[in-house]
């Protein structure tokens, strides 16, 4: 398994899906699709989403 970080590809807005996805081997979309569903539940998705943007290195 690769480090997570933001890569410089695949990105559409921060990058944050992508890097998930790399980590754990899915597809970008899919992640994506994950984290757009879980925003209609109540909780803190987006402000984690944000911190992580914040947290998450770029890849060099």
């Amino acid at each position: 398994m690769s480090r997570l970080a933001r890569p410089r590809h695949n990105r559409v807005i921060a990058g944050v899906c992508a890097g998930i996805a790399e980590r754990f081997d899915l597809t970008p979309w899919t992640v994506r699709v994950l984290f757009v569903l879980s925003c209609l539940l109540p909780g803190p998705q987006f402000l984690v989403y944000l911190a992580l943007w914040l947290l998450l290195p770029q890849e060099p």
